[in-house]
């Protein structure tokens, strides 16, 4: 494996499951919310989140944390492998809380610089409407793409897993 997506809720622990896993397997980490967001929450065009995009996924080994549906299918035609955090509603939504009260008044590390973090209600309402309305979708397109793929109901849990597989 040396092109991995990671993909799940809001506060599911994509990012750190990406560090560990990048740090565990020596692969550069790609946080897709630093590509799309400019200071201030402000976005990027789609072309010039594309075009960054496109720079990193040429590259010969990653893993890549977010999901991004508009991009999901093109990301699959490079990964070797999708780990799928499906983390309860509740818990992302504390993680998230407790997220924004770590970093309070500045922008975490898988976050562009000058996105302060916070828990914004149309973040909140997102984690809620997540299980029932994107995860399936990204499942489809990710079972039709013949990438392999686990599901792990913690970042911990796929932690553990890729620890033990990557020992093999």
């Amino acid at each position: 494996m040396r092109r991995i997506l990671v993909i799940g809720n809001g506060g599911a622990g994509k990012s750190t499951l990406s560090r560990a896993v990048g740090q565990m397997l020596s692969l550069p980490v790609v946080h897709l919310d630093r590509l799309w967001w400019l200071p201030g929450w402000i976005n990027r065009t789609a072309e010039e989140f594309d075009a960054l995009l496109s720079k990193e996924l040429a590259k010969p080994a990653w893993i890549m944390d977010g999901n991004y549906h508009r991009t999901f299918s093109r990301r699959l035609r490079y990964a070797d492998f999708c780990a799928v955090l499906d983390v309860d509603d509740e818990t992302c939504l504390c993680n998230a809380k407790e997220r924004a009260e770590k970093y309070a008044g500045r922008s975490r590390p898988d976050m562009a610089d000058g996105c302060i973090e916070r828990v914004a209600d149309d973040f909140v309402e997102w984690i809620g409407q997540y299980r029932e309305k994107v995860l399936p979708e990204m499942l489809d397109i990710l079972k039709e793409s013949g990438v392999p793929y686990r599901v792990f109901s913690s970042s911990a849990q796929a932690e553990k897993w890729f620890a033990e597989t990557c020992e093999k």
